[in-house]
Formats: structure tokens, C-alpha cells, sequence
């Protein structure tokens, strides 16, 4: 295979996070790099999967890669982020034309109040600082740090910049609620991201949505320091943009500074 020409940015630190840039963000400018060198825009992102070596910061990060594993209709692309000649990240992204075929949607949209119905949250600047490029209003019951019953949050978010929903951004929505544990629990913990994988649906062939997403992410299971999140991201008019799931990392320590809410 041919060589990536190694291309590199910086992260905005308005993207940090807990120890370093945000998980979701740093996926979704994989994926541009990676369907901006190889793609052109001739097939439309159907996966992407990122594994986190270690945390990234604000040194310049490079991405590099091989020419695409072509087949009739789908292009496999495999990359590297590295930083300071070490690698940060490594995944790949699976590219595909359309065809025609049966439709099904298994997951609707949750029957929720719209976003101009429900309260903002702010959340604390200092666990998640990337939280401030985003407008977060929760469509249930269900809050971060609130002790409930099950681990499952559920918000309406937009992006303050006014920027379309397109698969790099659905990549980003995936991972910008907080782990679903949060939901019981009442003191934040660190729960890294380990590896993140992103199926990205036909909703995204027609072009890029307007305006608010419904997110939801919910904890699957839990155990022996591991936890397994799934999330969905649907536009504004019901239509799944991205399923997502990722295996984290839960700490046992609270994070520094933390308190009981």
C-alpha cells in the first residue's frame, strides 16, 4: 500500500478535556483528515474506529496512513496519530457507495420534549471544558451527578458555532454527554475513553442537517474497571445520524477537586 503523506494540527484547547484534548473531537479530525487525503468525498464514511493510546495534547498531532483496500463499492482506510514520535491514536474508517436496498430503523428517536422546552445544563467547566462550544438542554429526568436509577443521560445539543450535523460532527456527538454512569452516581470520576467505533447511517448520503441533535448514551455494563457505553445521535426531525459504542476505563479515584454534588 502507498503511504499517507503525514499531515499534522493542533487542538484547539477549547476541545479539552479531563487529561487532555476531547475523545469525540479528536476522532471526527481523524476522520476529516483521513476522508480529505483518501475519500474526496466520492463515498460517504459508514464507519470509523479509533483506539486511544494515550492522552493527547497540545503538541502538534500528525496523521498518517496507507492508500485505501479497495473493493467494488467500499474503501478501508488505516491511520496513525502520533505526537512527539510517539503514537496517541490508531483506527480506521470504512468508506462506502450507496445501493439501493430494505430499510429499517431499530432505534427511534425517543419521544422527548423539543429543546425549546427544556432546561439548559452547564456542565462544570473544570471536568469538561470542551462543554462551553456546546449548547446542552436534557430531555429527561435523568442528570449528570443526580444519584438516579439508571445509567442513561439524554440531551438535546447544539453546537454554538452554528455548525451543520455532518459525520464528523455526529463523531463528535457520540462522546460529548458524559459517561451514562454519571447518571447514578453522585461524585465524578475519571472513565477515559479507550476505544471509540462510530457507524454513521444513509441520513448523512443526503447531505448535512441543521440545528439541534438528540443524543442519548447509556452504560450496557459495567465491571472490574471497564464500562461499555452505547449512544445514538438523531437530527432534529427524528432521523438517526450515528450509533456509536466504546469501551472505557473506570477509575477508581475521584478526580482532583472533585466534590459531592
Amino acid at each position: 500500500m502507498t503511504a499517507m503523506t503525514d499531515t499534522h494540527i493542533r487542538i484547539d484547547p477549547k476541545w479539552w478535556s479531563w487529561e487532555g484534548a476531547h475523545g469525540g473531537h479528536v476522532a471526527a479530525l481523524a476522520l476529516t483528515a483521513v476522508r480529505d487525503r483518501f475519500a474526496g468525498g466520492a463515498h460517504p464514511v459508514r464507519m470509523l474506529t479509533t483506539h486511544y493510546l494515550a492522552p493527547v495534547d497540545e503538541s502538534p498531532l500528525h496523521f498518517s496512513g496507507t492508500a485505501p483496500a479497495t473493493g467494488r463499492r467500499t474503501a478501508t482506510c488505516v491511520f496513525t496519530g502520533h505526537q512527539n514520535g510517539e503514537p496517541v491514536l490508531l483506527g480506521s474508517a470504512l468508506f462506502g457507495a450507496g445501493r439501493p436496498g430494505p430499510s429499517h430503523d431499530g432505534h427511534p428517536a425517543p419521544q422527548v420534549p423539543g429543546p425549546q422546552d427544556c432546561v439548559p445544563l452547564e456542565l462544570p467547566e473544570e471536568l469538561s471544558p470542551f462543554a462551553r462550544q456546546l449548547a446542552i438542554r436534557p430531555a429527561t429526568d435523568d442528570l449528570p451527578l443526580a444519584g438516579g436509577d439508571k445509567a442513561e443521560l439524554t440531551a438535546w445539543i447544539r453546537f454554538l458555532d452554528g455548525r451543520a450535523l455532518d459525520a464528523p460532527t455526529a463523531v463528535t456527538l457520540t462522546d460529548v454527554l458524559p459517561p451514562a454512569l454519571y447518571a447514578r452516581w453522585r461524585t465524578p470520576c475519571p472513565v477515559p475513553t479507550a476505544e471509540l467505533t462510530v457507524h454513521l447511517t444513509d441520513a448523512l448520503d443526503d447531505g448535512t442537517h441543521e440545528g439541534w441533535a438528540l443524543v442519548r448514551i447509556r452504560t450496557e455494563h459495567a465491571g472490574n474497571g471497564w464500562a461499555v457505553d452505547d449512544s445514538a445521535v438523531w437530527s432534529a426531525d427524528g432521523r438517526l445520524l450515528a450509533l456509536a459504542r466504546q469501551s472505557r476505563v473506570v477509575r477508581a479515584q475521584p478526580a482532583a477537586g472533585s466534590v459531592n454534588s
